[in-house]
């Protein structure tokens, strides 16, 4: 098959996916095909398109789960203004939450609330399984045998990461204090192929996931906000409440 006709033929198959879509699932597509592309042609078909849309209005990323085209991250704030809804607001606990879990991961909740010097509702975990960004990856083994929470693969594809490599260092992650408590994410009605590029992964763990709004349509349930506007410094007392 010639490069140009796989490229096409890429470029349709992906626009209309509702999902990333990695090399072996876009094999699988030509099965049937006498001339039948290999794996290497796919993927210098899939580099050719991401050469050709360098510089336009919407891309083809790679994340974790695969290839997606998607609206370039600089247009977001255009595109956005399409959708009259609010996207969900999320508490600044939930959100060091999710940064421990990115940073720490294997980690227990037990963890989480001496790091942070304050319990996690199980409203927050949740959320986070509801959104399907944490998994469990095991229990550890101490009394109890709480269960140890990581990032899935659903997180790095919604922050566009290939891998959690990409993540910046902890050490670069600016003072929680100093930070907007809330972060609007995902809206649940907005067309996948129109979900503007994050690149912003990097970004918003780089300054706490601060104010940036990302809208996107891989998310399963749009969660609805928490009640913990604020988190408690890290403290050596006993844990409170958020």
């Amino acid at each position: 098959m010639q490069q140009q006709t796989l490229k096409t033929l890429l470029e349709s198959i992906l626009f209309s996916a509702d999902k990333p879509l990695d090399v072996q699932h876009l094999d699988k597509l030509f099965e049937q095909d006498e001339d039948r592309p290999s794996k290497d042609e796919i993927r210098q078909a899939l580099q050719a398109l991401q050469e050709d849309y360098a510089g336009r209005g919407v891309e083809l990323k790679e994340v974790a789960s695969g290839y997606r085209m998607q609206v370039v991250e600089s247009s977001a704030p255009w595109v956005a203004r399409l959708w009259e809804e609010k996207p969900p607001r999320y508490s600044r606990a939930l959100l060091e939450t999710l940064v421990l879990i990115a940073y720490r991961q294997p980690i227990t909740r037990g963890e989480i609330e001496e790091i942070r010097g304050v319990s996690v509702s199980s409203h927050i975990i949740k959320t986070l399984q509801e959104r399907e960004w944490i998994r469990v990856l095991g229990h550890k083994d101490v009394p109890g045998k709480p269960a140890m929470y990581g990032t899935s693969r659903e997180f790095l594809d919604y922050f566009n990461l290939k891998s959690l490599d990409e993540l910046p260092p902890l050490s670069e992650i600016k003072d929680l204090d100093n930070i907007h408590p809330e972060l609007a994410l995902g809206d649940e009605h907005i067309p996948r192929q129109m979900a503007p590029s994050a690149d912003v992964a990097a970004r918003q763990m780089h300054s706490m996931l601060a104010s940036h709004q990302i809208k996107k349509t891989q998310s399963p349930a749009q969660a609805e906000a928490t009640d913990d506007q604020k988190a408690a410094p890290v403290q050596a007392e006993k844990p409170q409440e958020a």
